[in-house]
């Protein structure tokens, strides 16, 4: 497990750039581990859920990413509409419930290129950048 980030520093940090004065809405997004299993929260049915919620609580995630294409996600993030700073942290190994997972710091110019940008990011790195593997009570 690696060292949380203080979102703070990182927003002064982003206040400091030469960016800031093109920034009008910051938005960070921070993911965690959390006990209910995730095919059980992502459910549409109640089958699903009851599919879910039969594996048991999440005790602990097991917690990998792709360090280049993340990179490279970061970097395309930058050319995004009115996108002007980005910022990312993952975390790895065995991670138990209430760990962080990710950091995900973006300034924009607007409201909605900021929560656009989040999204698009945040989906991107969970759906191709991270490998989860819950393990279960």
């Amino acid at each position: 497990m690696k060292q949380t980030p203080s979102i703070d520093q990182w927003l002064a940090e982003a206040k400091a750039s030469p960016e800031a004065a093109e920034i009008g809405m910051y938005l960070t997004h921070n993911g965690v581990v959390r006990i209910t299993p995730k095919k059980q929260a992502r459910a549409q049915t109640d089958e699903e859920r009851a599919a879910g919620a039969a594996l048991g609580e999440v005790v602990s995630v097991d917690f990998s990413y792709d360090a280049e294409g993340l990179e490279r996600a970061i970097a395309d993030a930058r050319t995004w509409p009115g996108v002007h700073y980005v910022r990312v942290w993952l975390n790895e190994g065995t991670l138990k419930v209430g760990d962080s997972l990710m950091y995900v710091l973006i300034g924009a110019d607007i409201r909605p290129n900021a929560i656009d940008a989040l999204q698009r990011l945040v989906g991107n790195i969970k759906e191709n950048l991270v490998v989860e593997h819950e393990n279960y009570a």
